[in-house]
């Protein structure tokens, strides 16, 4: 509960407050670390104990922050096969959606999700045949979209289905390692991977959320093989993810160091990586050696990692707004978490930018040009918002209204989700899932517009469109757009702020 308070803490009197005593004392960190004693120019062994603390822990903290995507991915693999077990057969489905039981970050509770985790290391090149009419990514554990073929001089990344090569009408998909040589077979989408590792992830859309047959037997119509391996393959296992919740969620303690490890000893070594290799091999992590730090250095990664925790919930909560294209609006608090509309952070063609990266894998996982760029009636966008319209963080004991005005400019479905502010899941706030959408057909208003909800009561007459929030718990929005139409992106239509209408 500290942490969720420390987050949380808002814009009000306790903020101002404490904001003169925490400079006071970085201050006095800070000059420690300058006044570390040297005599006749050379470090004093209290320098030395200082400093190499100091040291450690500086790259610990630099460490787990750069590898978040990687760790938030292991970490949804092993949460994933403890409860439902491991293989390229293995395709767990959440087949009444997915409710606030299972534990991964932003996840969408309005469509069928599907996640598999598959190795070609292991295995050998993977093909999934791909069902049609469903949206999908394949993105290696980096969380980089694999690099697909290149088709009428575009060469085409991470997405499959609606927004991929097959365009919907589904088809088959070779995933190979990245300086893979061999032939690249007819009928065939060759994508290629930087690890070992490859995420296989389903979005299975329906009509009317009370059927989910159709999207179910789409999703369960996949077949996942070792290549020339498809009838001497294991049969498919699709696990109901629904009935029986998973925990997937990284660490936000220093066990994330040791599944950080974890995933190092079991990947290959990308030449692009040394430099990172080196600040983890510099607090004790190396593939082919076990990661056996002190007792004393485990206190130090502890207290690395729960700091880094902190700091990658500043640069969602406070950094990302700052960030080019990061305000949806000028005049509204609606915030784009891929504010560079680019799948890999490098909308500037100098530099990966971490402050998005960091803000966007600390609360989700898996990017495709799909959920990034601008594509008129394909593809998703996702404004956000953690802030009222007075500039408040979002707080659960608070009744709030949020307006969208008529014609909401979603070819697909449009959807309105509340999140846990700590660990971006699911808000488990009591009701079958935390969200809602335009199939659940809320009530509109005389003109087309919707009134929605949130707080801990629904307004009287209300209910059919309130989602609850729990009290002493922040939270937040995602307002998901599915095939959105030219209106969102001209700006002709946009949400209203949310208003705080009772406390």
């Amino acid at each position: 509960m500290y942490l969720r308070h420390l987050l949380l803490a808002g814009t009000g009197a306790l903020t101002l407050l404490a904001a003169p005593m925490a400079a006071h004392a970085q201050s006095s960190r800070f000059n420690a670390l300058v006044d570390a004693p040297f005599k006749g120019d050379f470090p004093t062994p209290e320098a030395i104990d200082l400093m190499t603390d100091e040291l450690f822990f500086q790259r610990a903290v630099q460490v787990y922050l750069w590898s978040l995507p990687a760790v938030n991915m292991w970490a949804m693999k092993e949460g994933s096969e403890k409860v439902y077990g491991a293989g390229y057969n293995i395709l767990p489905v959440w087949k009444e959606r997915l409710n606030a039981r299972t534990k991964v970050t932003t996840p969408n509770s309005d469509c069928l999700y599907a996640m598999g985790y598959v190795n070609i290391a292991k295995d050998g090149p993977i093909v999934v045949e791909v069902p049609p009419n469903n949206q999908g990514i394949l993105d290696d554990f980096y969380q980089r979209p694999l690099t697909g073929p290149t088709i009428n001089g575009k060469t085409l990344t991470g997405d499959f289905g609606f927004a991929g090569p097959d365009g919907g009408k589904g088809g088959k998909y070779l995933v190979v390692p990245w300086d893979y040589k061999g032939p690249e077979p007819k009928g065939y989408y060759v994508y290629r991977s930087r690890t070992n590792n490859v995420f296989v992830f389903y979005r299975g859309f329906c009509t009317d959320p009370k059927d989910l047959k159709g999207a179910n037997q789409l999703i369960a119509s996949t077949r996942i093989y070792p290549y020339g391996k498809r009838d001497s393959a294991a049969a498919m296992k699709f696990p109901d993810g629904s009935a029986t919740p998973a925990n997937m969620l990284f660490p936000g303690d220093g066990s994330y160091f040791d599944m950080l490890a974890r995933f190092i000893a079991g990947e290959t070594v990308d030449p692009a990586d040394m430099d990172w290799r080196g600040m983890m091999a510099a607090i004790g992590i190396q593939k082919g050696k076990a990661f056996e730090p002190t007792a004393h250095q485990r206190e130090l990664l502890d207290k690395a990692a729960k700091t880094a925790f902190k700091m990658s919930k500043l640069e969602i909560w406070n950094g990302l707004r700052s960030q080019p294209g990061g305000q949806y609006y000028p005049d509204r608090k609606w915030v784009n978490v891929f504010a560079g509309q680019n799948p890999v952070f490098q909308s500037n063609p100098t530099f990966t930018n971490l402050v998005q990266r960091i803000a966007y894998f600390t609360s989700a996982y898996a990017t495709s040009p799909g959920m990034v760029v601008d594509l008129v009636e394909k593809g998703a966008k996702y404004p956000s918002t953690w802030l009222d319209s007075d500039g408040n963080y979002l707080e659960g004991g608070n009744t709030y209204q949020l307006h969208l005005p008529p014609n909401v400019p979603a070819a697909n479905f449009w959807s309105v989700t509340v999140y846990d502010a700590v660990h971006a899941s699911g808000l488990e706030n009591g009701q079958a899932l935390p969200s809602l959408n335009s199939m659940d057909k809320p009530v509109q208003n005389s003109d087309g517009s919707y009134d929605l909800y949130f707080g801990p009561k629904a307004p009287a007459g209300k209910e059919a469109n309130w989602v609850a929030t729990v009290p002493g718990a922040g939270f937040f929005i995602l307002l998901r757009l599915y095939s959105p139409k030219e209106a969102f992106f001209k700006q002709t239509w946009k949400p209203d702020d949310v208003k705080r209408i009772a406390n």
